[in-house]
């Protein structure tokens, strides 16, 4: 059996940490095995790069490097070796996140984004991006009491406006792999767009 990668994308509060889980839950009781990872993150090393990127200040390219940097190691130690066992990976972002939150959020150079996603991912793309599209207002709203905001959290919502067109564009250029979910609707609502997406996969 074939591996699936599944990549899930949104601004912060969007809800897929808690999508995430119960598909990964779905797709055990099918009798596949799941491979649960983020971004950034999934490795030791990533992981470490990811606290630097999310704490420590610092200009949009060197962010950008980073991000890339652990995103090449998440894909030799993580992602590829469990597509080769035939797993289904469950990936919480991945680059659609960089080119809207680097891209679209800080206005970074996207020919420069695009050069770093050819070099590292060599054509590897995930075969679903569910995309949980949410008013930032509204994500702003459930953030407010959820936890300790991050740099990225952290900022106005102008900037997650642009993260939201980052992601819309990105969408648009990309309409075979990404599954626009209503995020604003209820969780249960939510879910059977998943499942319904997810369906049309053979999963």
């Amino acid at each position: 059996m074939s591996g699936f990668f599944i990549s899930f994308e949104g601004i912060d509060g969007a809800g897929k940490s808690t999508h995430i889980q119960a598909l990964a839950e779905r797709v055990r009781r099918a009798g596949r095995e799941v491979v649960l990872t983020r971004e950034p993150g999934g490795t030791p090393l990533a992981e470490a790069l990811r606290e630097m990127v999310l704490q420590q200040s610092m200009d949009a390219l060197t962010e950008a490097l980073l991000i890339f940097a652990g995103r090449r190691d998440h894909l030799q130690q993580v992602i590829e070796p469990a597509l080769a066992r035939g797993c289904v990976v469950l990936c919480d972002r991945f680059t659609d996140a960089t080119f809207a939150y680097q891209g679209a959020g800080r206005g970074f150079d996207t020919a420069v984004l695009a050069q770093l996603e050819h070099w590292v991912q060599q054509g590897r793309q995930p075969d679903l991006t569910l995309w949980f599209d949410l008013p930032p207002e509204v994500a702003a709203e459930r953030l407010s009491t959820a936890r300790v905001p991050d740099r990225f959290e952290q900022q106005p919502l102008a900037f997650f406006r642009r993260v939201a067109e980052g992601y819309a564009a990105r969408a648009q250029a990309h309409p075979q792999r990404f599954a626009r979910l209503d995020a604003g609707q209820e969780r249960a609502t939510v879910w059977a767009q998943l499942e319904a997406a997810v369906a049309r996969h053979g999963l």
